[in-house]
C-alpha cells in the first residue's frame, strides 16, 4: 500500500475530541431541544449551543461539542433533523488529546 493510501486510513481512525460548528437553523425547536439531543449523540460527552445572531426566520449558533470519539456524521444528522444546517466547522481537535491553541506573534 503506497504512502497515501495509509494516510487516508489513519485519518479516518483518528478519534474527533473537539468541534466547533457554526450552525442556521430556525427559532423552533430550541438551543435547549437541540443541545440535549445533540448531548445523546455517539461520542459527545459535553455540549455548549451560544446564539450569535438572530433575524426574522432563523437564527445562527456556535455549536460547540467534547466528546472521546465524537461521529460527525450522527451531529450533522441531528442537525438536520431540526431544520438546520452547517455553515462551517471552525475548529476541531483530533487525536490522543486536546492540543491548546497558543496566540501567535502575528495575532497581537
Amino acid at each position: 500500500m503506497n504512502t497515501m493510501h495509509q494516510n487516508v486510513g489513519e485519518m479516518k481512525n483518528a478519534m474527533i475530541k473537539l468541534l466547533v460548528l457554526d450552525v442556521l437553523k430556525p427559532h423552533l425547536p430550541t438551543i435547549l431541544e437541540l443541545a440535549k439531543a445533540l448531548a445523546k449523540t455517539n461520542g459527545v460527552t459535553g455540549v455548549n449551543l451560544s446564539i450569535y445572531e438572530v433575524d426574522q426566520q432563523t437564527e445562527t449558533v456556535k455549536v460547540t461539542i467534547k466528546g472521546e470519539n465524537i461521529d460527525y456524521d450522527s451531529v450533522q444528522e441531528v442537525i438536520r433533523n431540526f431544520g438546520g444546517a452547517v455553515h462551517s466547522i471552525d475548529e476541531v481537535a483530533a487525536g490522543k488529546e486536546i492540543v491548546k491553541e497558543y496566540e501567535t506573534l502575528q495575532e497581537r
